[in-house]
C-alpha cells in the first residue's frame, strides 16, 4: 500500500508539472551591430521544448543538439525559416556562429561579417511558425542605444527593417 501511494503521489506530481508548461509559443530575436568587429550580429532565444517537437515531427526521432550531426538539421532550418533581405531584394550572408542548449531555452548565434544595421531592408522571420499555429517571434532591434521591435506570426513573415 505504501509503494502504490509512492507512484501515485509521483504521477500526479509528473501531471501537475506538464500541465505547468508553457502555454504561449514565442520567440525572441536580438539584432545589433558588433561595435567591435563591426558586424551584424543576430541571437535567436527559442523554447527547447518547442524546437524538440519541430525536430521530433520532421524526422521521427528525438535529437541532440550539443551532437554536431543533429545541430547541422537545426543549422538548416534555422537557414531556411530566417533571413535578412538587403539593397536589390538580396540576401544578407548570414553565417551560423553556434548554439546553446539549455533546460528551458536554445540559443542559437548567427551573424552578417562587416555589415551595418543600414543595410538590413527586409526581415524574413518563420521559425516555428511553420510548425506552430500560435508562434509569434518577437525581433528586438538595438541601434545607437534605442530598441525597436517587429513582431511576426504567420499572417506577418516579412517586415521592413525601418
Amino acid at each position: 500500500m505504501k509503494l502504490f501511494r509512492i507512484v501515485l503521489a509521483a504521477l500526479l506530481l509528473t501531471a501537475g508539472a506538464s500541465a505547468f508548461a508553457h502555454r504561449f509559443h514565442t520567440g525572441f530575436t536580438d539584432l545589433s551591430v558588433n561595435q567591435r568587429s563591426g558586424s551584424l550580429e543576430v541571437v535567436h532565444t527559442l523554447h527547447t521544448d518547442d524546437v524538440d517537437a519541430l525536430l521530433a515531427n520532421l524526422y521521427q526521432r528525438q535529437f541532440d543538439l550539443t551532437h554536431p550531426e543533429d545541430e547541422a538539421v537545426l543549422r538548416k532550418y534555422i537557414e531556411k525559416q530566417f533571413w535578412i533581405v538587403g539593397a536589390g531584394g538580396k540576401r544578407l550572408p548570414l553565417h551560423w556562429v553556434g548554439l546553446t542548449v539549455g533546460p528551458e531555452t536554445v540559443v542559437v548565434y548567427q551573424e552578417i561579417e562587416n555589415t551595418p544595421l543600414s543595410q538590413a531592408n527586409v526581415i524574413h522571420h518563420d521559425i516555428l511558425s511553420d510548425f506552430l499555429a500560435d508562434q509569434t517571434n518577437t525581433l528586438n532591434i538595438t541601434e545607437n542605444g534605442a530598441v525597436r521591435t517587429l513582431a511576426f506570426s504567420r499572417q506577418a513573415l516579412e517586415l521592413p527593417v525601418r
